[in-house]
């Protein structure tokens, strides 16, 4: 697959929709954003004033405030937007008032105006939440998309069975699918038929061993072209009915032996053999696609990651290979990831560099893809004046994309779905990079600090020193500015790491400096860890080449399938 139309972003997803994609340049939309119910029990309802009101739901775990911000998108969407936009978003002002979940839905309401605007008019869109804010959504959806391209609002059973205080256990996300038009994309898929089912219905054996059931050949309501026609002294207008089929195609079913007769009566059935059937269409209650369990293979440790068997099915049905998916909160990349493996284009926007990080570990690891060689990553800075601007406007984004230079370096004390962070427990530690220290196993770790000012000898010290308070192994210093000859000098002093990975292995500084400028020249660390070191869970190698699986769906329409034979 052609990689160059691939791409990964950093920023709001909202700028970048207006900024860098055109209209109708998407095939497939799957977005999942911050919901989070199922951790943080905050008030929705509670009025940016302090006042709580008496009506309680979950909150999201990424904060929404009615602030300047959400006032202006409001009265833009009211003025500017679709009458029908504009009146639900008046309407839900006046039920709900101004307050976190009104923000939650001015933000996400004038993305996806963006979103439709995008998509192609053959596309679809699947919005992933939960039972929290859905029916919210699904009106949003209604007044953007409208009400009747809405196709399906599928339950997804996310996690087993389990106790709650006092209500139903919630144990299922809601996807809402919307369409751009009414002649759309959909790839029929299929799943293996239940056993029992299979019992109940293909109870026939013909004279090879291939397993059948018996299908009607009429169907309701008289016709007055070829399929109500008398065939073979068969009248069934009489009863109401007409054949399925001309009585040309009737004939050359029986010559191929696919007519049952019966011993009794006169009107033949139709032999569905089993081997030709590709299995029962997918319904809209999917249980059969496990949730990540804590020890899965391709679990990353991402808090919102979604199993990858979920994103290859809404892909399949409403894509085809050199198609372009987006998903604009792609998180840790299942989305794109998936696309990739099915042979689809991609674009992904994420607001956190620690979320752009791991993309790029996971495409590697996945695919060996590089980035800026394989596919284009907008949004990161590209030279030491766009660090600096980054590191002035926000130290956390700075201080992540920073550690990502390193392969395996992972952020201390931030949180892997906040676009916010916080200094770790460990005072002076910004990221880590574990790995194992051979021959004897032992767990050991390099400690990372990133300083984006200026910068001092004394930097050295107090780094030394952490470094021997936290027992570590290592200690590298990111820095923006030039180091020092006075903080090379105190970094030497900090001694060696002997190295026991194996004999004739050199031993490494016990603490390094590293500016930007080299980390992005690619003058990495003296580190003893081969790869991306431990830091993040290693996604498992996929060969593309055997990723699609045409058996997983049949025929390729633009609208429904309507005909065929009607079962008994």
């Amino acid at each position: 697959m052609s990689n160059t139309q691939n791409q990964l972003y950093y920023g709001d997803n909202l700028a970048i929709l207006r900024e860098y994609l055109p209209d109708q340049s998407v095939d497939l939309i799957y977005l999942d954003p911050p919901f989070n119910s199922a951790r943080d029990y905050n008030v929705l309802f509670k009025d940016e004033g302090g006042q709580q009101s008496e009506a309680q739901i979950k909150a999201f775990k990424d904060t929404w405030h009615w602030d300047i911000t959400a006032e202006r998108t409001y009265f833009d969407l009211v003025e500017n937007a679709p009458p029908e936009v504009s009146a639900v978003i008046g309407a839900l002002l006046t039920v709900i008032g101004r307050n976190q979940l009104l923000a939650y839905l001015v933000m996400m309401t004038v993305r996806l105006v963006e979103l439709r605007r995008v998509l192609k008019p053959t596309g679809s869109i699947y919005l992933h939440c939960d039972p929290t804010a859905s029916h919210y959504l699904k009106i949003v959806m209604d007044a953007v998309f409208g009400i009747e391209r809405f196709r399906a609002e599928i339950i997804w059973k996310r996690t087993s069975a389990h106790n709650s205080a006092k209500r139903p256990a919630p144990i299922h996300d809601d996807i809402l699918m919307y369409t751009k038009s009414d002649t759309y994309l959909w790839n029929k898929i299929t799943s293996p038929y239940d056993e029992s089912y299979l019992k109940k219905f293909y109870r026939f054996t013909d004279e090879k061993g291939r397993r059948y059931r018996l299908s009607d050949l009429t169907g309701a309501g008289t016709r007055n072209g070829e399929t109500g026609e008398i065939w073979r002294g068969i009248d069934v207008t009489a009863k109401g009915r007409h054949w399925m089929r001309p009585p040309r195609e009737l004939d050359e079913l029986d010559v191929q032996g696919r007519l049952h007769w019966p011993l009794k009566g006169t009107v033949p059935s139709y032999k569905r053999y089993l081997d030709e059937m590709s299995g029962v269409q997918i319904q809209d209650i999917w249980d059969d696609i496990q949730p990540l369990q804590s020890q899965a293979r391709e679990r990353l440790g991402y808090p919102t990651q979604k199993p990858l068997a979920l994103l290859e099915r809404i892909i399949q049905a409403s894509s085809n290979p050199g198609d372009v998916i987006l998903d604009p909160f792609c998180g840790c990349g299942t989305a794109t990831v998936a696309a990739h493996k099915l042979d689809r284009r991609w674009i992904g926007i994420d607001i956190t560099h620690l979320s752009v990080a791991l993309q790029k570990y996971r495409l590697k690891d996945m695919f060996g893809l590089e980035p800026s060689k394989d596919y284009a990553v907008i949004g990161e800075p590209t030279d030491t004046n766009g660090a600096r601007q980054l590191a002035s406007e926000d130290r956390y984004q700075f201080q992540w994309w920073a550690l990502s230079l390193i392969p395996g370096a992972k952020p201390l004390g931030g949180e892997d779905d906040s676009k916010r962070g916080k200094k770790g427990s460990d005072r002076g530690i910004d990221g880590v990079i574990p790995f194992v220290a051979a021959p004897n196993g032992k767990m050991d770790r390099v400690i990372v600090q990133v300083k984006s000012g200026k910068v001092k000898s004394g930097d050295m010290r107090d780094l030394a020193g952490t470094l021997t308070r936290e027992n570590a192994a290592m200690a590298i210093f990111i820095t923006l500015e030039p180091a020092t000859r006075e903080m090379n000098t105190e970094a030497a002093a900090a001694g060696l790491y002997r190295n026991q990975q194996s004999a004739g292995k050199p031993d490494y500084p016990r603490l390094q400096i590293r500016t930007v400028e080299q980390l992005m020249r690619g003058e990495q660390p003296e580190l003893p860890i081969t790869g991306t070191g431990y830091a993040y869970k290693q996604a498992q190698r996929i060969n593309t080449a055997d990723a699609v699986q045409p058996s997983l769906f049949d025929d390729i329409d633009l609208d429904e399938n309507i005909g065929g034979f009607e079962d008994i």
